[in-house]
């Protein structure tokens, strides 16, 4: 199986770092190649369960499943339903944690999933970078821009 793990330090308090991501629909907010998304059935997108249906610019779909998510412990996982990616299985989670030497937060983004042997590289290496360290690099211009 698998398994995707990208982690960076981002200049900025987890509290506000959290309150950037903790909205499961906000991913159009902070992520570049997020260009729209809806939670299904107009369900509320901290409920475990909703279902975010978003495009990326380059129109793809995608929808994920919020499967946890606590402001406590600063993470959420969630799964991919449908995806144009060959892969099966999905599941990923983001979790921030503060670094008190300069208020900063520690984030990781990880995730596991089944697909052919022969997509697993690509599969790993286009996750890793385009997705979630793109997506580490637009919060860190965010959050200290």
């Amino acid at each position: 199986m698998p398994r995707v793990y990208i982690s960076s330090v981002i200049d900025a308090p987890a509290a506000r770092v959290w309150e950037r991501i903790r909205d499961f629909n906000g991913l159009a907010r902070w992520h570049p190649a997020i260009r729209d998304s809806r939670i299904e059935n107009g369900e509320p997108s901290d409920r475990v369960g909703c279902v975010r249906d978003f495009h990326l610019q380059n129109g793809d779909r995608i929808r994920e499943k919020l499967l946890g998510l606590s402001d406590y412990d600063m993470f959420c996982t969630y799964s991919i339903l449908e995806s144009p990616m060959p892969l099966t299985d999905y599941v990923a989670t983001l979790r921030l944690t503060p670094v008190t030497d300069g208020d900063r937060t520690f984030a990781e983004w990880t995730a596991e999933f089944d697909c052919a042997e022969e997509e697993a590289e690509g599969l790993v290496t286009g996750i890793g970078n385009d997705v979630f360290q793109a997506g580490f690099s637009a919060l860190k211009r965010q959050m200290t821009g």
